[in-house]
This record gives C-alpha cells, structure tokens and sequence, in this order.
C-alpha cells in the first residue's frame, strides 16, 4: 500500500488533519487542526470537514475518524459531539460535499489500526486491545491484525456505572488522582477486559500515554501492556490508512 491520503480526526474540541504516506506512517507536513464546531450539528460538522478537504487542493482521498459508532457510513453514537448526528449518514452527505472518495470510522479502531501498523501493535498477532484514556475510554479490538469495530468497551459495566465513570483520563484530572490511585482504578478495568477477552496486549493510548513512565509500572495485567507510540497524529494516520485500504 503506498500514496498520499488525505486524514482528518474529529474531536469534541478540535478537528485534526494531515496528509499521509500510508507506505511509512509519516505525516507530509505538519499536524494541523481547527475547532469543532460548538454545537456539532450535521450541517455545521460536515461544513468545517468539508472545509478542510477544499483546503488540500488535491483530490486524493479522505478518510474520517469521529467519536461515534460508524456503521455503513452512519454515525449511532455522538457522547461528544451532538446528539442531532444520531441516524445522520455521514459519509454520503461528505461525498457529496466535496466529490472525492472518503470513509468514515470510529476514532478509537482509527487510532487502532495506525498502532497496529506503525506502532505498539506492530507484528503482534493474537487478539490485541487499544484503549484510548481521554475524555471516556474508546477500544479497538483486533483478531491476528483484522479490526472488529466499534467495540465501545469503554461502557462496560464496572461498579454499577460505565467503566469511563470511574477510570478514564478525565475522570483522573476532575477528581485530583495521584498516578497511584488512578492505576488502581485502571487495573480493576483492566481486570474486567481480561475476564472477557483475554488479550495477549493492551496498548494504552490517549493523552495521557506520554506519562505512562507514572503510571504503567503501577499497572496489573494478566498481559503485555505497551504506550501507544504514535501519540496524537495517531487518529489521522490510521483514518488515512482506512480509506487507503478502500482505494487498494
């Protein structure tokens, strides 16, 4: 697989964009990114991604990583974004927009599959689990390197609630954690994943992966536990590479 793609990585705060060399991983240029819209309508939303494509200048294809459930092109889910999206057809309404050939996916098996191309994941075979810590816990599932999609695992039921209620990354920052009591609450959620899935690697990613010096030693897993290695471009990467895989 080889060429330029254009990925563009939908935040609840910040859309981020760049072109990619899906041969090597590597970004052509520099990681940009605008605000979400405030609210994230489906006109406003598919405006500002559609603004950044006309902004290329090119008309290589595009590929859309967002906070939802994806299926056929349809957003199910929108915790963080708005809830006017649910049912919303996201990717037909994108290629009409801006005529070019475009997919979209969920942002966590986006920044899964770059990890398992580029990253922690790479040559790993067996079942493999990223977790993003951010805001919630997005999940990427993979069986010998074929992603199962918008795994959501992030709601499992832990203590009564969704287990991002009680270990996400935003949860650590609103309730002042130390990396010592946070680990314990990801251990625990760790805990649950195994008793599901055994998977022979976590890869953990998200923000919060660049102190995983503070808290990845404190962790308990019946697993190998990596950081994820592509840090935030890791969103635009793997939406490049879905919609590359499209164009094979």
């Amino acid at each position: 697989m080889s060429g330029h793609f254009l990925g563009i990585d939908v935040g609840g705060s910040s859309i981020k964009y760049g072109v990619v060399d899906v041969a090597s991983g590597a970004l052509i240029g520099e990681l940009a990114a605008v605000p979400t819209p405030s609210p994230a309508v489906p006109e406003a939303l598919t405006g500002a991604v559609a603004a950044i494509v006309a902004g290329t200048h090119t008309d290589m294809p595009v590929g859309v990583a967002l906070p939802s459930v994806v299926r056929h092109g349809t957003i199910f889910t929108a915790a963080n974004l708005d809830a006017s999206l649910i049912g919303f057809a996201m990717e037909p309404a994108l290629r009409r927009l801006t005529g070019r050939t475009l997919v979209c996916l969920n942002d966590a098996d986006a920044a899964g599959l770059a990890e398992m191309r580029f990253g922690a994941g790479r040559g790993q075979g067996g079942v493999v689990l990223m977790l993003t810590f951010g805001t919630g816990i997005g999940s990427a599932l993979f069986m010998d390197g074929h992603l199962v999609p918008n795994t959501e695992l992030g709601h499992l039921l832990l203590r009564g609630a969704d287990a991002e209620h009680w270990a996400s990354a935003r949860v650590r920052a609103e309730q002042g954690l130390d990396w010592q009591a946070w680990a314990l609450r990801v251990t625990e959620y760790l805990d649950r994943i195994h008793s599901l899935f055994w998977p022979e690697l976590l890869v953990l990613g998200g923000g919060v992966s660049e102190e995983f010096t503070h808290f990845g030693p404190l962790l308990r897993a019946r697993s190998a536990v990596k950081p994820a290695m592509l840090g935030a471009a890791a969103g635009v990467v793997g939406a490049a590479l879905a919609v590359a895989e499209v164009r094979r």
